[in-house]
């Protein structure tokens, strides 16, 4: 039987019109619907270049390795290009209603022609002293080769006309291109003017002092324009030779990458853009309207004036019921398990663990899995620490996350060189599972204690994205978890796990399992049930299987916050499946799977979504949760997030992205508020 499937690129574009949603919200404060509007443009530009690079790089392919695909992608870009534009201009209109509200609360933001002239010493100051040292024009018809443009980077094209009017030659204007300098904030605060205060954009700045950076012209129009590049990072060809250098030798070529987007402002002349398209060698493919401003990602650090009553309300980190008041983690893991729960409480918690570790004389191991981690990571200092203590030290740095690759390897470097056992990736295997784990002498018995988590282990990261992690010494999982290291080490072949679900080898099975039992329950005419909470419900194998529980009668409830190209509510398909998506002030990154089986719930944390990579190309955990006061906690916010009635979104095969109606005489429920309130009551 053939299944509908939603199309992956077109449900991502679904999903960041429900980031629009929240910039669009009057319900959602001022400072935070203006925080989305960066949210937005910076998906949008990660979505240009990856996703829509790698749809370009098919238009290279051949008709006939094209057509084994299965898919169009002259059809699908032309697709995408007609959404994208949609929401751009329901963006603008975003844009121009948040800078009213702005103005009416006494935040201006003024431009070169709008600025005040009692403004101008400043502007020429800051100009001078901070700006000018960082610009290098370049003229467009300069030289034989075209100027090369730095990916992302804004640039301003300014129309220069020669001042000796007389010559023939200054009837026909001459452009140099201005790179706006990334060193320098993008919003400059103008000295305050009694209660009004006034922003301009750093370009707008340049463009003041356009006549004194080209003293020797007359200065005509200027427009802004950036081009994307492709991202991905061209290692896949190198078969030979160490995984680590080659990804040093491809960061270096990120920047050059083929052209996936030139976005210029739409007000610029065509013969200006015409010139701009053959003299960088464009294709019309890549040329997109864009608005005055680019990269407008920089909204999420608008300036706010210490006006926080156009923010969110603060939540402070709640203390753990437990941990906050124990001497030891280790001690206290060692008599059950705990789960933390971020933003709402502390990553602290798990800085105090390795921490500990690191200090404790009998600790003899500790090892750690690198995904992600801050650029100041407290997390590796600590690893950092227990070497320096004599530990042994192992962790496990994967060099293959996207956009942190140098980072990642510059850590690694240092952790080498402190003593750190440093393993890096596997060609083809990317490692996304969250543990670690600590072993520790206790008389005469080697005693293991594991951390294993849904986000990455990174502090500054964990105060924004909602996800969940559980401290445990609880044998079957840690021998399950030092089999995981076993392999990551290549001491071991293939992972023996009994309890731990592990990609890529038994946890695709292992949810396959799950599902066909709900469903044969369900034929049976018994109770059954699943609910489905992950960021991407991409792969098509297992919604295949989904489809067919839910023609055997199995209620599935979905909770997904971006793709998911599983169509619910079709006849004949998927009656039985509910899906929404919920989107707040932070962002939910955890994966969450819970069955019924047969009244004996079965619940697991999981660093995977159901996404073909993470089930088949990544070294991914899936953990049962066996402690009773974890699965009550997990279970409780499962059960907060299908009541939501505030945040939650139907999703469907349009992308409507219809907000769940509220009964009437309902109470309002948004689940990050409830959730928080729930986690306050077990203090």
């Amino acid at each position: 039987m053939e299944y509908t499937l939603q199309d992956r690129e077109l449900s991502w574009l679904h999903f960041n019109g429900r980031v629009l949603q929240e910039a669009e919200d009057p319900s959602v404060p001022l400072f935070e619907r203006l925080f989305f509007c960066g949210v937005f443009s910076s998906n949008l530009d990660e979505y240009f270049r990856v996703r829509v690079a790698s749809l370009r790089s098919l238009l290279r392919l051949g008709k006939g390795d094209v057509d084994k695909l299965g898919i169009d992608p002259h059809r699908l870009l032309h697709e995408i290009h007609r959404l994208v534009l949609a929401q751009q201009e329901r963006y603008g209109g975003i844009l121009r209603e948040i800078f009213r509200e702005l103005a009416e609360v006494g935040i201006h933001v003024v431009t070169q022609e709008t600025v005040s002239e009692d403004h101008g010493a400043f502007l020429r100051e800051s100009f001078r002293d901070s700006i000018r040292p960082l610009l290098d024009p370049l003229r467009l018809d300069g030289g034989e080769q075209p100027p090369f443009l730095e990916n992302r980077a804004i640039y301003l094209v300014v129309e220069l006309w020669e001042a000796d009017a007389t010559r023939l030659d200054s009837w026909v204007p001459d452009y140099a291109l201005v790179e706006v300098p990334s060193r320098v904030p993008r919003f400059v605060t103008l000295p305050s003017l009694g209660d009004r205060h006034e922003v301009m954009y750093v370009d707008d700045v340049i463009r003041y002092n356009l006549p004194e950076l080209f003293s020797r012209h007359e200065v005509g129009r200027s427009w802004a324009v950036k081009l994307t590049r492709d991202a991905e990072l061209p290692v896949e060809d190198e078969f030979e030779g160490d995984l680590v250098e080659a990804i040093r030798r491809s960061l270096g070529r990120r920047s050059e990458g083929v052209p996936s987007r030139f976005l210029y402002d739409m007000r610029a002349p065509y013969v200006v853009v015409h010139r701009l398209q053959r003299r960088l060698g464009l294709d019309e493919e890549d040329l997109v309207l864009g608005a005055r401003y680019h990269n407008l990602s920089d909204y999420m650090s608008f300036p706010r004036f210490g006006l926080r009553e156009h923010a969110y309300p603060e939540w402070p980190p709640l203390a753990h019921p437990v941990l906050e008041g124990v001497d030891s983690i280790l001690s206290d893991v060692r008599e059950r398990d705990r789960v933390v729960h971020f933003p709402y409480q502390s990553f602290d918690y798990v800085l105090r663990f390795l921490e500990e570790a690191a200090g404790d004389p009998r600790v003899e191991e500790i090892w750690l899995t690198v995904y992600r981690v801050a650029g100041d990571s407290a997390v590796l200092t600590a690893i950092l620490d227990a070497a320096r203590a004599g530990k042994n030290v192992t962790t496990f740095m994967e060099v293959q996350a996207r956009f942190d690759e140098e980072s990642n390897l510059a850590w690694g470097d240092r952790l080498e060189a402190a003593g750190v056992r440093t393993l890096y990736s596997m060609r083809g295997l990317k490692v996304h599972a969250k543990i670690a784990l600590v072993v520790r002498r206790e008389e005469t018995e080697r005693k293991r204690y594991a951390f294993v988590g849904t986000g990455n282990f990174n502090e500054k990261t964990s105060r924004i994205y909602a996800d969940h992690g559980v401290f445990t010494s609880d044998e079957r999982i840690t021998r399950d978890v030092e089999q995981v290291f076993r392999f990551l080490a290549g001491e071991i072949s293939e992972p023996e796990t009994e309890h731990l679900l592990v990609a890529p080898f038994t946890l695709r099975e292992g949810f396959y399992d799950l599902i066909a039992h709900e469903a044969g329950r369900a034929e049976a005419g018994e109770p059954s049930g699943m609910t489905l909470k992950m960021n991407a419900l991409e792969d098509e194998k297992i919604i295949r299987r989904l489809y067919e529980a839910s023609r055997a009668g199995v209620p599935i409830d979905v909770i997904v916050r971006g793709i998911c190209r599983l169509v619910p509510g079709r006849p004949d398909q998927s009656e039985t499946v509910r899906a929404r998506s919920i989107l707040d002030r932070y962002l939910e990154h955890a994966r969450i799977y819970r069955f019924h089986h047969d009244g004996e719930e079965r619940l697991y944390l999981a660093s995977a979504d159901w996404m073909k990579r993470n089930l088949s190309r990544r070294v991914e955990v899936a953990m049962p949760l066996y402690d009773a006061e974890v699965r009550r906690q997990m279970g409780a916010l499962l059960e907060i997030q299908l009541a939501d009635n505030t945040k939650a979104r139907r999703l469907d095969s349009e992308g409507a992205n219809a907000y769940l109606a509220r009964e009437e005489g309902e109470e309002p429920i948004r689940a990050q508020a409830a959730f928080r309130g729930f986690l306050a009551d077990l203090s």
